[in-house]
């Protein structure tokens, strides 16, 4: 039996909408085989994991009526459907982590839950976590994501609640660095706008064969997961599909935080969620006039990137001076003005084939900028800067170059005569020297 009493449990047993799951980033990107209700059985259950005070013998206590509540089941059949959801899960459910080591890739199945204890005489839940996840649950010293157990009390599916805590890993990175100086804005775009390949989001969601047809996958996996998280949960979240040739590869998503959610605690103390809306409003002034007098708006409007009606749109230019054109003073910084040029004209010349670009032109060229630092300077850049290499050793080399008369085959031109006058102007110069 655990040495854990019921007083304890009482005392750790917080108002749910006040509690947080946190886990480390190898099991939230690990793949869990198992199915909706397990899943939110458990992470209910590390929700009560205290990681300042670790669980003694790893266990914890829940409520059956807390349990009833949580997955919103009211009908006569509870118990039973409670009963076999916990048989299903310490059964079949595992999780499937993978760790890179210094001698490669390590791979473990977990099953996470191995004992649930109850009985019908009170509402205790005795839950036993298996050891070797506890250090996935209180080593959270680096790489841990955070999230409130309320975000994913209304997600009906379990792909829902994968791909959900997968995107608060990246969006909490963001969070966490947005203020810093230790992560370029390329980085913090990267986690605001997470990419990842079609098979390592099968592999996560373990579909692999599952949904083989892409419009199948994308329809009930995807679409199906982001219609579920941006309507239940603090996110707002979009995504675009990334082709290499003909196949698409990657899914890039956006995710954009609603200022207004029901879960207050949840916010971070970060100054633009606190401000009226008189001074949000004064904000957005000043950057629209900062963005208007920008050099790359100018820039932008002459290579035809941008219209006189996206210059009158206060969004458009607010979205270009926040998400756009820090991107532009970095790739500036990296490889010079030039650069930017070349990017802005390719991007220009590309733009026909992007039809849907003028429905969001401040992340279109957020896309296209943030693909160009990835694969470095451009041809143009390249060339000038091979010229300018060229030009510089040329200068050295004539700087370098001996003189003509140290030449053993240099031919003497100057006259008799030239030599007599300038004799003559040599023995002036030194007379009024003496003088």
């Amino acid at each position: 039996m655990s040495s854990i009493t019921k007083n304890e449990w009482i005392s750790h047993m917080n108002d749910i909408k006040d509690r947080k799951v946190a886990q480390h980033n190898d099991l939230i990107t690990s793949v869990a085989k198992m199915d909706k209700m397990p899943l939110k059985i458990f992470e209910l259950s590390v929700s009560c994991i205290d990681t300042d005070n670790p669980p003694k013998d790893n266990v914890i206590y829940l409520s059956k009526k807390e349990l009833f509540t949580f997955f919103d089941v009211t009908d006569t059949n509870k118990h039973s459907r409670f009963k076999e959801a916990i048989e299903k899960m310490q059964k079949q459910a595992y999780f499937q982590i993978k760790e890179n080591k210094d001698l490669g890739i390590e791979y473990e199945s977990i099953v996470p839950i191995p004992t649930v204890r109850w009985n019908d005489y009170n509402d205790e839940v005795f839950v036993r976590f298996n050891p070797d996840i506890m250090p996935y649950l209180i080593d959270l010293r680096k790489n841990f994501t955070q999230y409130a157990i309320t975000d994913i009390i209304d997600l009906e599916s379990k792909y829902s609640i994968i791909l959900y805590k997968w995107l608060c890993m990246n969006f909490n990175q963001f969070e966490t660095y947005q203020f810093k100086n230790n992560r370029t804005q390329k980085q913090l775009e990267e986690y605001k706008n997470p990419q990842i390949s079609i098979k390592n989001l099968r592999i996560m969601t373990d579909t692999l064969k599952e949904y083989p047809r892409f419009d199948n996958f994308e329809s009930y996996i995807l679409k199906n997961s982001l219609k579920e998280i941006t309507k239940y949960t603090h996110f707002n979240v979009t995504y675009d599909k990334i082709k290499k040739g003909r196949s698409i590869t990657d899914i890039q998503f956006h995710i954009e935080k609603k200022v207004h959610w029901k879960d207050e605690e949840y916010k971070r103390d970060d100054e633009v969620a606190k401000l009226s809306i008189e001074q949000q409003q004064q904000q957005n002034d000043i950057l629209f006039a900062k963005g208007i007098a920008s050099p790359y708006t100018i820039k932008l409007l002459t290579a035809n990137l941008i219209t006189g009606l996206d210059m009158a749109s206060q969004g458009t230019i607010i979205g270009l001076s926040k998400h756009v054109y820090p991107l532009y003073d970095e790739l500036v910084k990296l490889n010079g003005e030039m650069a930017l040029m070349e990017h802005l004209g390719y991007v220009s010349d590309k733009m026909v084939d992007y039809t849907s670009s003028k429905k969001n032109i401040v992340k279109y060229l957020q896309i296209s900028a943030l693909q160009y630092l990835d694969d470095g300077i451009g041809i143009v850049v390249e060339e000038n800067k091979q010229q300018i290499a060229e030009q510089k050793k040329k200068q050295r080399m004539e700087v370098k170059k001996a003189p003509e008369w140290s030449n053993t085959n240099y031919v003497e031109t100057t006259t008799d005569e030239e030599k007599s006058k300038f004799s003559e102007l040599q023995k002036k110069m030194r007379d009024n020297i003496k003088i």
